[in-house]
């Protein structure tokens, strides 16, 4: 492409995934000094101290804000469609709290992710995943905020209630159905998980898709960082590189999500993997977008 990236995406991060030992605040002033990066997505700070320091930080970067709450359910597990109704208010309080504090960061909403499920109650966990996302919409509406729910593996590693790409499809029409401020994430490190392309993906959830992240991931049983662990591009046995990341962005191309005027986020979802140098596979990260996005055709 001639036109640079940037002019249709905003290209972000996730922090806690990209300086996993590293202190928060460094990490949000690193990333914001770097002009590579449009969008920062961070989650729950630890204290009213940190969050106010990082709120200044990102107030001077012009950085766009996103807030993952998805470390709000997986930490403590809470599973935001658990059968018991104690155990979901427990996982919708946490997700209205991270309402608010997305809020306060200068974020225009936040992303979750489903729970695990059991075949024999599936049907009961859709019904209260349905019951809890409706709650956190109706409470960011108010604020003018959306809410999105990333699709993820059913039967690998996080074994979620959402996906696959067909599935997810059902869920989001029914939300649709009674909230328009809700959304979809699709992950490109996801696909391998779901056993499907992105192709396949991207049509299926093609109105409902507001979020993008790209990483990668093993899914050869057997094979270290196997499953959901978004290790580096061109990582040992790992599914995708420049190859796949370069038909993503075809995809997204053909199905028209090239919006400059109004583009969306597209963050890398990538870690060190042990001692990996986190600076090292940022720069990885980087270097793989910019040769897919230098091969992908006008």
């Amino acid at each position: 492409m001639r036109d640079s990236i940037h002019k249709y995406f905003q290209v972000g991060t996730i922090q806690w995934m990209s300086h996993p030992k590293r202190d928060v605040l460094e990490s949000i002033r690193t990333i914001a000094k770097d002009d590579f990066f449009d969008a920062l997505e961070v989650c729950k700070f630890a204290d009213d101290a940190t969050r106010a320091q990082a709120k200044d930080i990102l107030e001077q970067s012009h950085l766009k804000v996103c807030y993952g709450a998805q470390p709000r359910l997986l930490g403590p597990k809470l599973n935001p469609n658990d059968i018991d109704e104690a155990g979901r208010k427990a996982a919708e309080a946490t997700l209205i709290e991270a309402v608010d504090e997305a809020e306060y960061l200068g974020a225009k909403g936040i992303a979750f992710l489903a729970g695990k499920w059991e075949e024999a109650t599936k049907d009961q966990a859709y019904a209260q995943l349905l019951k809890t996302t409706r709650a956190v919409c109706d409470y960011a509406a108010k604020k003018g905020m959306i809410v999105e729910l990333e699709v993820f593996d059913f039967d690998m590693d996080k074994a979620a209630l959402i996906g696959p790409a067909p599935y997810a499809a059902q869920f989001a029409a029914d939300m649709r159905t009674t909230h328009n401020n809700f959304g979809l994430m699709v992950d490109l490190s996801h696909f391998p998980t779901t056993y499907e392309t992105s192709q396949f993906v991207v049509r299926t959830l093609r109105p409902y898709i507001t979020h993008f992240h790209i990483g990668n991931a093993v899914v050869v049983q057997g094979c270290e960082a196997y499953g959901d662990q978004h290790p580096r591009f061109g990582y040992p046995n790992s599914a995708n590189d420049v190859p796949e990341l370069l038909d993503f962005f075809r995809v997204l191309k053909e199905e028209g999500f090239f919006n400059a005027q109004a583009p969306y986020v597209l963050s890398f979802e990538v870690k060190p993997w042990k001692d990996e140098d986190e600076d090292l596979i940022l720069a990885n990260t980087k270097r793989v977008i910019n040769r897919a996005w230098a091969l992908l055709e006008d």
